[in-house]
């Protein structure tokens, strides 16, 4: 069995839909408290989907793109989320990750989850540099994503494949 005693990059997915505040439980732990939450009281609730948005162009291999970030508009809207650093006019360094950030939505089920998301990318903008926006709206676009059928070499199948 495996421990790890650190946050995954996937946790605001499982704070979605638990309802519990993961970071702030790992606080009060880290301070000498304890645990405020049994295990019967984590009930989950819906679907949550994250993008994780990079300063990357999907056309050219996902080439890291570094620069400043000349203008930057987040979604908005109730089950939307976005963790992140940057800010209009930050600069995307090329010497450091290249995550801008996580972008997570949460809804009553699957479908309404990708629907969530479609909407979410399509008004999330970031202008200057290349980024992986229209890398995730392709794939919440798929048909065979919309309908579950996917494995681990799903991005490996072409896309006229899937259409």
């Amino acid at each position: 069995m495996e421990i790890n005693a650190r946050l995954q990059v996937e946790h605001p997915v499982t704070e979605m839909v638990s309802g519990i505040d993961i970071v702030q439980q790992q606080i009060r732990l880290a301070a000498g408290e304890k645990l405020s939450i049994a295990q019967d009281d984590i009930h989950l609730n819906g679907w949550s989907i994250e993008c994780r948005i990079n300063a990357a162009d999907p056309a050219d291999n996902f080439k890291p793109s570094p620069g400043e970030i000349k203008n930057l508009i987040l979604p908005p809207g109730p089950g939307v989320r976005v963790d992140t650093h940057v800010f209009k006019h930050c600069e995307i360094s090329p010497f450091y990750d290249s995550l801008i950030g996580k972008l997570v939505v949460w809804a009553e089920d699957r479908h309404l989850a990708i629907q969530r998301m479609q909407k979410a990318l399509s008004e999330f903008r970031i202008e200057g540099i290349k980024s992986t926006l229209s890398f995730h709206q392709r794939v919440l676009q798929d048909k065979d994503f919309i309908q579950g059928d996917i494995d681990t070499h799903f991005l490996e199948k072409p896309d006229d494949h899937r259409r």
